[in-house]
C-alpha cells in the first residue's frame, strides 16, 4: 500500500470514529486486537488444512491489522489582547510522561493491550486531565506477522514452509521494523500524525519475541525493576532471596517465574532442586522474575560480558517500558586506594564500547539520574550499616570506562593516557551501553559496580583469590540492588526524570 492511499485510508478511517473514554478506548483496542489475532489464526489453520487461501479483499479491509490508537491536542485558546499568550500555550505539567510537545493528531499501533493497557489508560486518563484530549480507536494499516499469533492456536506448521506461508500470510517485515521514532528521525506518518509512542506494534511484537528467545521466559513476566548481571553467581543469591520472600505471609509477591517456563510459588515442593535441574543452559540470557501484581517486582537478567550482550537484551527489554534498570556486577578497579569488595557507584560513562556509536554519537553525555544515583547512595548506606568516611572508603563515586575489548590489559599503554585525563575509577565491558540505551530509550537507569580485580595493581582476578571474593561479597551487593529499588518504589512518577525527553518527544513514555 502507498503512503497516499495510507493517507487516504487513514483520512476515511478517522471521520467515522468515535471520542472514547481512556477505559473505552482499552476496551475498543482488546476488542480489534483480538478479532485480528482469531482471524489470521483462523485462517491459518483453514490454509493448513485444506490449502484455503485468505481473501486479499479481506486482508486490505484490515482483517489483520493492529489496532490503531489516536490522541487530538487542539492546544489551548489564547486571547488575542493576552499580553503574554506563549505563557498559556502549555498547561503546567511537571512529570515527564503523559504530555504533549506540541498541538497536533498523535497515532501509534497498539499490540498486547492484555499486557500494556493499564500503563495505556494511566497515560491517556492523564491526558484527558490536563490537556483535555481526544481519544479515538481505529484499525492500523500494519498487519500482524502470522509468527506472532502461533503460541497457544494448536497448529501444525510441519505440512507447510515458512516461504509458502509468506506468500499468503503478513509475515516479519524488517524494512519495517526499527527505531526511528526514539532516534528521533520518524516523527510523521503519511497522515501528517505524529508518534504517539517510542515503539509501535510491529517493533513490540518483534521485541517480545526476541524476550522469551533470549531468556527462556515469557515476556509477560519481566518485572517493572530490572537488574542486570553479568556474573552467574548472582542468579543464585537472587533465587535464593525470591524463595525467602516468596514464604512470608505478608509478601507483595505471587511467584518466581524461571528460566525455561519454570514457575514456583511458595508451595512448590523441592524448589531449588527444580531451578538446579532447570534448562537455564540453553538460553543465551537466563533471566528470573520475581511476580508481583502490576507487573511492580523485580527482574535479574543475567546479561553475560560484553557491550553486545548489554545493547542487544536493551534493544528488547525497552519495550517493556520498565521504571529502571540496574547494572549489579562485577568490574576492575583502577585506582591503588580501591580494595577488592569494594563498590564503584558511576556518576559518568566513559563509553569504549563502540556498539552504539552508530545511532548514539560517542560525544553525547549521559547524565546521572538523581533519583536513581540517591537511591543506590541510600541503598549502601541502609545494606552495610556504614555511612561517612567509613562508607567512603569502601564505596567510590565516579567515572566508569566501558570496553569492548576483554583484553585491554594488553593495550593498556595506549589507553592509560585516556584512562587519566578520564579520572575513570572502573572499568567493565556493559555498564556504559545499558546506561547509553537508558538514555537513548528514555528508561531510567544506574550503576553499582564491584570490584572483583585490579588489574594494573598486581591484584588479578585468579581462581582462588576469585572464590573468595565471590563468598563475601556478592549478597551483600546484590542485597544493595534490592533495596534500591524499594527505595525507587517510593519514587513513583518522579523516577522518569525529564532529561530523558528529546525536544519533540512522543506523548507516552
Amino acid at each position: 500500500m502507498t503512503n497516499e492511499s495510507k493517507a487516504a485510508r487513514h483520512a476515511e478511517n478517522d471521520a467515522h470514529l468515535e471520542t472514547l473514554t481512556a477505559g473505552e478506548a482499552i476496551q475498543k483496542l482488546k476488542e480489534i486486537y483480538s478479532a485480528a489475532v482469531k482471524a489470521l489464526q483462523s485462517d491459518l489453520q483453514a490454509y493448513l488444512s485444506d490449502r484455503t487461501k485468505p481473501s486479499k479483499t479481506a486482508r486490505e479491509a484490515g482483517r489483520y491489522c493492529y489496532p490503531r490508537l489516536i490522541v487530538v491536542w487542539k492546544g489551548v485558546d489564547v486571547d488575542e489582547d493576552d499580553e503574554a499568550p506563549l505563557t498559556h500555550r502549555h498547561p503546567v505539567v511537571n512529570r515527564a510522561f503523559a504530555r504533549f510537545s506540541r498541538p497536533g493528531t498523535y497515532s501509534s499501533s497498539i499490540t498486547r493491550p492484555d499486557l500494556f493497557g493499564d500503563s495505556v489508560e494511566e497515560q491517556l486518563e492523564l491526558l484527558q486531565k490536563d490537556y483535555n484530549a481526544t481519544i479515538s480507536v481505529g484499525v492500523s494499516d500494519q498487519e500482524i506477522p502470522y509468527p506472532y499469533v502461533l503460541d497457544g492456536a494448536g497448529l501444525d506448521l510441519n505440512s507447510v514452509s515458512a516461504f509458502d506461508l509468506a506468500r499468503h500470510f503478513p509475515t516479519t517485515e524488517l524494512a519495517l521494523i526499527g527505531n526511528e521514532v526514539a532516534d528521533g528521525m520518524d516523527l510523521l506518518d503519511p497522515s501528517g500524525h505524529r508518534p504517539l509512542a517510542l515503539f509501535d506494534g510491529l517493533r513490540t511484537d518483534f521485541s517480545l519475541a526476541r524476550l522469551k528467545h533470549y531468556t527462556g521466559t515469557p515476556a509477560e513476566h519481566i518485572q517493572s525493576y530490572i537488574l542486570m548481571t553479568n556474573y552467574h553467581r548472582y542468579v543464585d543469591v537472587f533465587v535464593t532471596y525470591a524463595l525467602e520472600q516468596l514464604k512470608k505471609p505478608d509478601s507483595p509477591y505471587t511467584a518466581l517465574s524461571c528460566c525455561g517456563g519454570i514457575v514456583i510459588t511458595k508451595d512448590t515442593p523441592n524448589p531449588l532442586e527444580l531451578i538446579a535441574n532447570s534448562p537455564w543452559r540453553k538460553f543465551q540470557m537466563p533471566s528470573y522474575h520475581l511476580l508481583s501484581a502490576d507487573r511492580q517486582g523485580i527482574s535479574l537478567v543475567n546479561i553475560g560480558v560484553g557491550p553486545s550482550n548489554a545493547k542487544n537484551i536493551t534493544d528488547h527489554l525497552a519495550v517493556m517500558r520498565p521504571h529502571v534498570w540496574l547494572m549489579i556486577g562485577h568490574c576492575g578497579g583502577l585506582r591503588p586506594s580501591q580494595s577488592i569488595g569494594d563498590y564503584v557507584l558511576a556518576h559518568a560513562y566513559l563509553r569504549d564500547d563502540h556498539v552504539m556509536d552508530n545511532v548514539l554519537p560517542r560525544e553525547i553525555p549521559i547524565p546521572p539520574i538523581a533519583e536513581v544515583q540517591q537511591a543506590l547512595q541510600q541503598a549502601a548506606v541502609n545494606i552495610t550499616g556504614q555511612d561517612g568516611d567509613a562508607l567512603k572508603k569502601r564505596l567510590r563515586t565516579g567515572t566508569v570506562v566501558t570496553t569492548d575489548d576483554r583484553n585491554w590489559e594488553l593495550r593498556y599503554s595506549s589507553s592509560a593516557l585516556l584512562f587519566s585525563q578520564s579520572r575513570a575509577v572502573a572499568i567493565d565491558m556493559e555498564s556504559a551501553t545499558l546506561a547509553a540505551q537508558g538514555y537513548r530509550f528514555r528508561v531510567p537507569y544506574g550503576t553499582l559496580l564491584c570490584v572483583s580485580d585490579k588489574p594494573l595493581h598486581g591484584e588479578l582476578k585468579l581462581p582462588g583469590q576469585a572464590n573468595h571474593f565471590y563468598e563475601r561479597a556478592i549478597a551483600e551487593h546484590i542485597d544493595i540492588g534490592f533495596e534500591t529499588i524499594n527505595l525507587l518504589r517510593k519514587a513513583g512518577e518522579r523516577l522518569h526524570s525529564r532529561k530523558l525527553r528529546a525536544f519533540d518527544e512522543p506523548p507516552f513514555r
